[in-house]
């Protein structure tokens, strides 16, 4: 029987975890797995592209979670946000051996994964509605969250909140919680107006931990 994208990605997982790496060559994979490289090929080009897609799923299932819950529809863009980031990160946690085995624990290394881009595309566009439902109302600030600019700055803002949670020691990854509260509360404050308490009040917490 043919294998499905998420069958596949889950093979995928499973063998890096139980191997310490990635597959050596497909193959391999494929006969492990019981599977033609046919059926491989007809779904993924490369584990390069199995890698994209398993940050991809992470995010497609967040969404798919939230949209479960009726009430999320009725919440303001802030707490849709808040949402977001917090059923995200639970969905990383659930997977937090794979997700340490995925990424490297340098900043620069981790700006520059290939497999985060289709990650990055899916949640620039999620931000971007997010924001211009907050500020229809505004035309010269509606075009500020339209930009380019303003989109990277969120990404950035994910992948920072991203570095952090898989530096966090604290129970239950109670940090990162805190961390994506004053993140996102100083996020909707620079949409509103020029950095004020929020910034600040996230500025001390990042000090604070960075020497505890």
């Amino acid at each position: 029987m043919a294998k499905s994208k998420k069958s596949i990605i889950d093979l995928y997982m499973n063998w890096t975890l139980e191997h310490g790496s990635a597959p050596e060559n497909i193959y391999l994979f494929c006969k492990e797995n019981k599977m033609e490289e046919s059926d491989f090929y007809a779904e993924y080009a490369s584990f390069k592209a199995v890698e994209k897609a398993v940050f991809s799923a992470f995010f497609q299932k967040t969404l798919e979670m939230l949209h479960a819950n009726e009430a999320y529809q009725t919440y303001a863009p802030k707490e849709r946000l808040l949402s977001f980031y917090f059923t995200f990160f639970e969905l990383l946690t659930a997977n937090r051996s794979y997700v340490l085995q995925s990424l490297p624990n340098s900043a620069v290394e981790f700006d520059k994964l290939s497999k985060l881009q289709d990650l990055r595309i899916h949640f620039k566009a999620y931000a971007k509605e997010i924001f211009t439902e907050y500020i229809n109302t505004d035309v010269k600030r509606l075009e500020k969250i339209k930009s380019t600019t303003f989109q990277e700055a969120s990404w950035a803002q994910l992948l920072f909140i991203m570095r952090f949670w898989v530096k966090d020691e604290s129970p239950s990854f109670e940090k990162t919680d805190i961390f994506i509260e004053k993140a996102i509360n100083a996020t909707f404050e620079l949409a509103d107006n020029p950095p004020l308490k929020s910034v600040i009040d996230l500025g001390k917490f990042l000090y604070k931990e960075a020497i505890s």
